[in-house]
């Protein structure tokens, strides 16, 4: 891959009490890509997308984004250095309106300025978040949910978007949307880290992929070779 990395991660190990979750686990994410990380339940992967976020601390190792240290800093500061997170389970706020949810993606120093801006964008880019702008959000279906929690986390104008189980729960002609609006979003020029049940679609519409086992790298390279490695299609595909 290109060494160009917008994202990079060394050596990160994280613990719960005596358990450890990440063992060492090194990730490059070059600018500009989309890059997967696939595994099982239990392997690691939304332990190493809250890591990132800063919503947890690690015991050790390095996570670098644009050249700077970034491990243990607090989430909202990671925020405002250009992560963004679509959290597994969507996690919008199901009280609010569409646009009330859209409003509190945009209210970071980084992108307030922009806000009309962006709320524009988003809503041009999900129609159906336009016609339901004034909606609770708990009222609609998944997939429109989904489709605000996307729209929320560009509104804060991220240079790196974390995708955490988006096709959790969705139906799957809905699935399919959702990979393609994540690969539309990295055509944008937005880098992309997909993390994934989903071996094949995921794999299919990235660059390079990581599988994670039991904590620890176990297998990386090119998507489309290891969408052949016979590892990954006996582990994950049931071929």
């Amino acid at each position: 891959m290109s060494k160009d990395l917008h994202l990079a991660i060394q050596g990160l190990s994280v613990h719960y009490g005596q358990a450890v979750a990440l063992d060492g686990v090194s990730i490059e994410i070059p600018r500009g890509s989309l890059v997967s990380v696939v595994g099982s339940n239990g392997a690691g992967k939304t332990t190493l997308i809250r890591t990132i976020a800063g919503m947890i601390r690690p015991k050790s190792g390095s996570i670098r984004f644009g050249g700077r240290e970034i491990g243990g800093l607090s989430s909202d500061r990671i925020c405002e250095a250009g992560i963004g997170q679509v959290a597994e389970g969507r996690q919008i706020f199901p009280s609010l309106t569409v646009l009330e949810n859209l409003d509190l993606g945009g209210a970071l120093k980084r992108s307030r300025k922009n806000l009309k801006r962006n709320r524009e964008r988003v809503l041009d880019l999900y129609p159906r978040l336009a016609e339901r702008k004034s909606q609770s959000a708990g009222t609609m279906s998944g997939g429109e949910q989904q489709m605000l929690a996307i729209g929320r986390c560009l509104m804060a104008e991220p240079e790196l978007i974390m995708f955490d189980e988006p096709s959790l729960g969705l139906a799957p002609l809905l699935v399919e949307q959702m990979f393609d609006n994540v690969r539309a979003l990295n055509a944008e020029g937005i880098t992309v880290l997909l993390v994934e049940q989903n071996v094949m679609e995921s794999l299919g519409i990235s660059n390079y992929g990581y599988v994670l086992e039991s904590g620890q790298n176990a297998l990386q390279g090119p998507a489309s070779e290891l969408l052949t490695d016979d590892d990954v299609k006996k582990a994950y595909l049931g071929l």
